[in-house]
């Protein structure tokens, strides 16, 4: 069936709180179906890098973002425009480590815990959020970063801040062409 001619295509979009809702339910659907919060935080992450593994596709297109050309110029693109577009926030970034291959994206507001108030005491080695951790681990691999990305603050359990801790586990390789 063909569109009348002037008429614009919608674009359908999935609303936020929508979204969130939708991302609570499936951590407590999540909890139903294992004991241990460690299984539900594996879990979430392994479905966090499978979307990581597709987004970074419509991230490239959407973005047009050139090619980082360090480790702090990835966690930067990763704060000021992935966090941005897809979720609406964006972290600051700090580097914690001396060989400049460590950084923290620190969050003041997470946008996937704004119905949640607290996690329940039996809960209480639940990452709530582990899947941000699998998007951006999946990511980065497709771009040929390996990366280690783990929850190091989490307001959910009291921290001030909810600070996501990104390790680069190659040493940035300097590359020289050399003209024949």
């Amino acid at each position: 069936m063909s569109r009348p001619p002037g008429r614009k295509q919608e674009n359908h979009k999935i609303s936020r709180e929508l979204f969130v809702l939708t991302y609570g339910a499936l951590v407590a659907q999540l909890c139903k179906d294992y004991e241990k919060d460690e299984d539900v935080n594996t879990c979430l992450d392994r479905m966090g890098y499978g979307i990581g593994v597709r987004l970074i596709d419509d991230f490239l297109a959407r973005s047009a973002v050139k090619k980082c050309r360090s480790y702090s110029e990835t966690a930067d693109m990763i704060a000021q425009v992935a966090f941005k577009m897809y979720l609406g926030v964006t972290p600051s970034v700090s580097c914690s480590s001396a060989a400049g291959n460590e950084f923290s994206l620190i969050l003041d507001k997470n946008p996937l815990v704004d119905f949640v108030e607290e996690l329940p005491a039996e809960r209480a080695s639940l990452c709530y959020c582990n899947l941000l951790c699998g998007v951006i681990r999946g990511a980065l691999e497709m771009v040929h970063l390996a990366a280690e990305v783990t929850f190091l603050q989490d307001r959910l359990k009291g921290d001030a801040v909810t600070e996501i801790g990104i390790t680069f586990l190659r040493k940035a390789e300097d590359r020289k062409h050399k003209r024949n």
